[in-house]
Parts: structure tokens; sequence; C-alpha cells
């Protein structure tokens, strides 16, 4: 489990990279600029949040821990932040609607079932979901060699080479076992594999999603959905420009954590190239690596909207469930109004370029 969240693909220099960008700038600070009154919201896709940070959406919560969604769900409402599902959810589109009133985002995986995608557009309509970030970097899986060592699958099995590993965890292994049934609920009307089926996250991508998706169905979906729409996994300034063409509200610079090619450079690294060609014209958010408040400050220094984050409340979910995920995002929380106060910025829209300097 620690594996499928730690790794990535290849050699895992692009996932190194995604945290180590931030350490190539500087933040230079202002003084006796009277902080004593700070305001860390922002405006992200028509809705307020407290900070500017999203959680990431990513998949298969409930493996980590029992609560899986619910934590990170009601985490982020305690927060005042945007929070994100992925289709490989492990709790429903309807509960999650039901159970929280802050700012959701549904992260959609373009399936080679059409009635699939149709379904999850329409049940997130009917639950009033705020926005649909549809992800553009999975048509294949990467190769992420931890998992294949291990034999990570959806749903875990229990195989001889991995009974010690549940054994000398017996609290894990007792919640997986007598609580709720491990299911994809997003998906398991349609298809099989990785609720009754198990299969592994590469073989899960290589099968079930679309390799023709193209920028026509990015089109097509954003005109089905009808709401705000965000791309997430864009990387280059020819594909930030095409999202601004077709529409597109927002755009996730995002390279999947590492997890999918190996070898690309981390989205903070092209945040800057990014902004200057198509800045003002859709909001832009700087997803990976981020780990500090001070990386949060860096990227909005840098021209984006917000930051965002899978492994920033994943490890802490893993940990403890809910009360980790709240302690990760107070410390996050914390860091962001230090590192303003001593930045001398009493608000969000103050950070720019002028206060980086490139080491």
């Amino acid at each position: 489990m620690f594996d499928y969240i730690d790794g990535a693909a290849d050699d895992e220099l692009t996932k190194r990279r995604n945290t180590a960008a931030f350490s190539d700038y500087d933040l230079v600070p202002n003084v006796l600029a009277g902080v004593a009154q700070i305001d860390t919201s922002c405006t992200i896709m028509g809705r307020r949040s407290a900070l500017p940070l999203m959680l990431s959406p990513t998949a298969l919560q409930r493996v980590f821990h029992w609560q899986g969604e619910r934590a990170v769900a009601q985490a982020a409402e305690k927060f005042g932040l945007w929070f994100g599902i992925s289709s490989l959810a492990t709790v429903s589109i309807e509960e999650i609607a039901g159970l929280v009133s802050t700012p959701k985002l549904f992260q959609l995986y373009v399936h080679k079932d059409a009635g699939l995608n149709s379904s999850m557009i329409e049940r997130c309509q009917a639950a009033g979901f705020d926005a649909l970030a549809l992800t553009v970097d999975t048509i294949v899986s990467g190769k992420r060699e931890r998992c294949q060592r291990s034999g990570f699958t959806t749903p875990p099995r229990f195989t001889p080479a991995a009974l010690w590993s549940y054994a000398t965890r017996p609290r894990w292994t007792a919640d997986y076992v007598l609580r709720e049934r491990f299911r994809l609920p997003n998906l398991d009307s349609h298809v099989q594999e990785g609720t009754g089926k198990a299969v592994s996250i590469a073989e899960y991508f290589n099968t079930m999603l679309d390799t023709a998706m193209d920028w026509d169905t990015a089109a097509r979906i954003r005109q089905d959905w009808g709401g705000t729409f965000c791309l997430k996994g864009v990387m280059s300034v020819g594909d930030a420009r095409r999202a601004v063409e077709i529409g597109a509200d927002a755009i996730m610079i995002s390279n999947h954590g590492g997890r999918q090619l190996d070898g690309s450079r981390a989205p903070f690294d092209q945040l800057a190239e990014i902004v200057d060609a198509v800045g003002g014209q859709i909001e832009i958010i700087c997803d990976g690596g981020v780990r500090r408040g001070t990386h949060v400050l860096k990227a909005l220094a840098q021209g984006a909207t917000a930051a965002s984050g899978g492994r920033l409340y994943l490890y802490a979910l893993a940990a403890a469930g809910q009360p980790g995920v709240e302690r990760a995002l107070g410390l996050l929380q914390d860091e962001i109004e230090r590192g303003m106060r001593l930045m001398g910025v009493t608000s969000i829209d103050q950070l720019d370029r002028s206060m980086l300097r490139t080491r």
C-alpha cells in the first residue's frame, strides 16, 4: 500500500523533481508591512477557498484507510477547501455530495465504455458537483515498478507472498476484512474490473481507458458536462492554448505525480512558461510536489491561481484517517500564514514574481 502511494514511474526521477523544483527558487521577503491581519482566501473556479490549496483527486482511498474519501471530504470541509474524487473512488458520487457542502471536483477517466462515461457525468450533474476535471495524461499507464514488484492490485489480494505483510498489520487487515466490502461504486454498475475482479492499475489503464481520446473528445465532454470544466495533466504551452480554445475554465499543470512519463518536467518548472502564454485567459493550478506552505506561496508568486496535490494528504490519511488529514492541512495552513507574514503579504493577490529569485 505504501509503495502505491509513494512510488512513481520508472526511475522516479520526475517524482523527485516535482518537490525539488521548489528549492531552485528563493522567496524574497518584505518587512515592516503591518501583517497583524492577513487573508489567505482566494477564488478557485468560481468558489471561495479558505486557502489557495486544493486536495487533488486520488484513487482507491479506502485501500489506505477504511474511512477513505469520507475522511478527506470532511477534513476539506473543516478547512474550507476544494477537494476532488477520482473515477476510481471507493465512495460513491452521491454519498460524497450528500456528506459535505465544500466545493467538489470529479476527476473523469475516459473509458472505452461510452455508457460508463455518460453515467458518471450524469451522476455528477444530478449530485451537484461543482466542476469536472478530465484527466488527459493517462491514456496508457506509466511503468510503476514498485507496484509490479509488490503485485499491488485493486482490490487487494491475499496472496502467500503478501501474507506476512497483512499479518504484521492486523489493524489494517481487520478493517479491510470486517468493514464494508471494498468496491468502486462509480464504475461497478458497468465493469467488474477493480471491484469484482482484481487487476493492477497498469492493467486497468491499459485495457479500460480510451487511447483514442483527443481534443474533439475533450470538447465534447465539456459540452456534455455543461458546467465548470478543467483539464488535468496539461504540461505544455501548446496544450494550454488548446485548452483555452475549447473553452476550459481551468487547467491543472500536472504530471500525475511522476507516475506516468518519467523524465518529464516538474509542474512548478513549467508554470512560468504556461502563465506567460495563457495567464488571464484561464485559471492555472500547479498540481504536484507540494509538501510545504512555502511551496504554495512560490506557485502563486509564479502566477498560479492555486496549488494542489495528492500525496500531501494521502500519507496522512493512511497513517491516521480523518485526524491525520486534518493534522496535515493544519500544518500547511500554519506554514502559509507564517510565510505570508514573513514575506510582508496580507492577501494572496499581493504575491508576484518580484518575490522570487532563481537560485
